[in-house]
């Protein structure tokens, strides 16, 4: 693949991680608990995406979580990372269905084999939407992701998201974080 997807196409391809952890508030428990997942993800190569000037290349992405045997899968998104070659700001936008929307971003270089992106509620570029029963219950205040490609074929990322949830007086750190390895 060509350089013009950036520190992005490395991620090209179909993917899965079996190692996946989730730190979060169960419900079910009323406490935070941590959870092993299996994740598929498929990133597809597009571009360019011209805004005026600006010449973006991307990834239209899908990814799936599962705890245990479970047929159904208990988080999905769907959504698109972004590269910008000229200005090295790099994107990750996406929806989750429970009503959140997110616009992730950050600076790094077309060679980078880590980079990291955030987002914040009100952001004024990067930012958090959300429904109002979220932003009443489970507000996200704020995302980071960092990435990192790795030298065997497969790139790991750890994301935390920041809480402001009617069960604790204080934010809860809400994170995941999985190594993933090509199937295609």
């Amino acid at each position: 693949m060509s350089n013009e997807w950036g520190p992005l196409g490395g991620l090209i391809g179909e993917w899965q991680g079996e190692g996946g952890v989730d730190v979060s508030h169960a419900h079910a428990r009323g406490t935070v608990h941590t959870t092993p997942y299996l994740e598929k993800v498929t990133m597809k190569p597009f571009g360019p995406v011209e805004n005026g000037k600006q010449s973006l290349y991307g990834l239209d992405y899908k990814t799936a979580m599962w705890r245990d045997n479970e047929e159904n899968p208990f988080h999905t998104e769907v959504g698109y990372w972004l590269w910008d070659g000229a200005t090295g700001e790099i994107l990750r936008g996406f929806a989750v269905p429970r009503g959140i929307t997110v616009l992730a971003g950050g600076s790094t270089t077309a060679d980078a084999t880590s980079f990291e992106m955030r987002a914040e509620l009100g952001g004024a570029n990067y930012t958090i939407g959300e429904n109002r029963y979220l932003a009443e219950r489970a507000s996200s205040l704020s995302y980071v992701v960092t990435i990192t490609l790795n030298d065997n074929d497969t790139w790991s990322y750890d994301e935390t998201t920041m809480l402001a949830m009617a069960e604790y007086p204080e934010p809860l750190a809400h994170r995941d974080f999985n190594t993933l390895h090509r199937i295609a």
